[in-house]
């Protein structure tokens, strides 16, 4: 078993005076000088590739004894959560509606719990996307929901959008937030204030939302591979 490379969070900070890796259970961090360019930090995490593998591969071998299957399950849209039950069973995962239960094959138990999310993704995401079209009278041409490692969502511009299929394990104002980020781009194709302006038009309070986001990585399992 072994467990994917997160997405490296850069943080700038007034009082770093040389760039400096952390790696954590389920997350990677880099903290660099305010004023550290691009090239810089490309640079840098060039020369530390070895290194960061090399120490991401050993606390992987360490934690992953302890990263557990949860008992149950966060979805952005539902009130309850759903119980998570492995056990022998043909499919790969089942969704019990009536009952929130979520019912997982024990031989990869791993990749049935990211398989259920991504198909409840694909299932669910769509739609508030086409809720908040109708809503905002911004117009998109597709929805196409994936697993990328370093974008929440995008939009192409053709106006396709994509949005992350782990979106659904967020509270529902942060999936919303995301949705309502990309279909304004549908009329600003760049970060313009006119484009923090229209999504401010239909989420008043996204900058909490923006921050919240960004604090709140996605559990370590999603990145365990069986």
């Amino acid at each position: 078993m072994s467990v994917e490379m997160p997405e490296i969070k850069i943080v700038r900070h007034v009082r770093a005076r040389k760039l400096r890796l952390r790696v954590e259970p389920a997350s990677i961090r880099l903290t660099v000088p305010l004023f550290c360019s691009k090239k810089q930090i490309q640079h840098f995490l060039a020369q530390s590739e070895q290194w960061l593998t090399e120490t991401w591969n050993k606390q992987q071998n360490v934690q992953s004894a302890s990263i557990d299957i949860p008992s149950e399950i966060y979805f952005f849209n539902k009130d309850q959560p759903f119980q998570i039950i492995v056990q022998k069973q043909h499919r790969v995962f089942q969704f019990d509606w009536e009952s929130s239960c979520l019912f997982l094959k024990d031989t990869q138990p791993y990749l049935a719990l990211q398989s259920a999310v991504i198909a409840f993704a694909k299932q669910e995401l769509p739609k508030l996307l086409k809720e908040l079209s109708e809503h905002t009278h911004l117009v998109y041409r597709e929805c196409t929901i994936r697993r990328p490692k370093t974008r929440w969502g995008s939009c192409s511009s053709q106006h396709n959008i994509m949005l992350h299929a782990g979106l659904v394990l967020m509270p529902h104002e942060i999936a919303r937030y995301v949705a309502i980020h990309e279909l304004a781009h549908t009329k600003h194709f760049d970060h313009s204030p006119a484009f923090w302006a229209e999504v401010e038009k239909y989420d008043p309070y996204f900058q909490k939302h923006r921050r919240q986001l960004k604090s709140n990585p996605l559990p370590a399992w999603w990145y365990v591979s069986n």
